[in-house]
């Protein structure tokens, strides 16, 4: 193994916010390449998932969501009030793949190594627990390791399920803010990628009588959503333009631009994906189109609460999760006197929590 590290000095990129650490942990020898942002630590040490991707166009690419995601784990663990800061892990993928290799998470196990337990990583988008049982043979900073040591076995669905119910009271308090509404029956909804968040997210949705339209990339899900909760069948391309009440991002980030903002139709913006504003100008063109947005990292922090709640019950979890519509009601009002956009409020109300400690 010809593992190195390095501290870049990232602080002229875009996305870079103050972060207080980031390191490239690289091995050529096996095509091993990862970056760990560690944004803001004041409120305790850094949380935030790993990420597998094959598909960055370059390194600036992996860069970018690092330092965004990095970013957004801090804010999203002080609205969730978890005295955790924020860190995120991206691991540069191979063409082709879809989960990295093991010697790929030894090495990150030797990276989480080097930052001396300042940082805790699990779970994300392209990673499995599988991958980190690996990387905890050579690091005891993966969640796996955390639960192995206090005897915890975790709960049945993990960190998706509760991100989906954390969605669902989300999406709950924007439609009583929007539109006034107590119940859910008869909304219309749009949910793009029907993955391990947004299919309990769905059945929740379903259960109280919604009205949904779905796509994914997957037929296979599509068709299993149409049978299951007689959804209707969009187009991942254009479901976000569909006419309905609410809109439900649950799919990589980014979809909400200038080239699409002006032609979304729903009332409502609010779903699990992370990064849903391609710029942060965007909250302000769906201010100006009345169109209310629920700050992606207020709304799907429910697996992070599952992840730093070591050994909580389900039923703990729950009154947990039902927090974050209060959370939510509050930025939404709070916006409203202030004028601002619910984006705004959102880091006004974090970085008020982050300052007190």
């Amino acid at each position: 193994m010809a593992l190195t590290f390095s501290y870049p000095d990232l602080s002229a990129h875009p996305a870079y916010d103050n972060h207080e650490k980031i390191l490239m942990a690289e091995d050529a020898d096996i095509g091993f390449k990862a970056y760990i942002a560690l944004h803001n630590t004041k409120r305790g040490p850094a949380r935030g998932g790993c990420r597998y991707w094959p598909h960055y166009n370059n390194d600036n690419d992996a860069i970018n969501d690092v330092l965004r995601l990095s970013k957004g784990m801090t804010y999203k663990n002080a609205l969730a009030n978890l005295k955790y800061g924020g860190g995120k892990t991206v691991i540069v993928g191979k063409v082709g793949t879809t989960n990295p290799d093991p010697s790929f998470m030894m090495a990150l196990g030797h990276a989480l190594n080097e930052l001396q337990g300042i940082y805790e990583t699990g779970e994300d988008v392209g990673t499995r627990l599988e991958d980190f049982k690996i990387a905890g043979s050579i690091t005891d900073f993966v969640r796996v390791r955390s639960l192995e040591k206090a005897g915890v076995i975790d709960l049945p669905g993990g960190p998706p399920l509760y991100t989906a119910i954390g969605v669902y009271h989300g999406i709950k308090a924007a439609v009583k803010h929007k539109m006034g509404k107590d119940v859910l029956r008869d909304i219309r909804f749009a949910v793009k990628g029907l993955g391990s968040v947004a299919t309990p997210l769905c059945a929740l949705l379903h259960a109280d009588g919604a009205k949904l339209t779905v796509a994914d990339i997957d037929p296979a899900k599509v068709a299993r959503a149409a049978k299951e909760w007689g959804a209707k069948i969009g187009h991942p391309d254009d479901i976000m333009f569909e006419d309905v009440d609410v809109y439900v991002p649950c799919a990589l980030g980014g979809d909400i631009s200038a080239d699409t903002v002006d032609a979304i139709q729903a009332k409502v913006i609010a779903g699990a994906a992370n990064n849903q504003l391609a710029t942060p100008e965007m909250a302000e063109a769906l201010k100006a189109r009345g169109i209310l947005y629920a700050p992606d990292y207020a709304i799907n922090a429910g697996g992070v609460i599952n992840v730093v709640e070591i050994g909580a019950s389900h039923e703990e979890l729950i009154a947990k999760l039902r927090h974050i519509g209060v959370t939510l009601d509050e930025i939404f009002k709070r916006a409203d006197a202030e004028d601002k956009t619910t984006a705004e409020i959102a880091d006004i109300i974090a970085l008020e929590r982050i300052a007190s400690h």
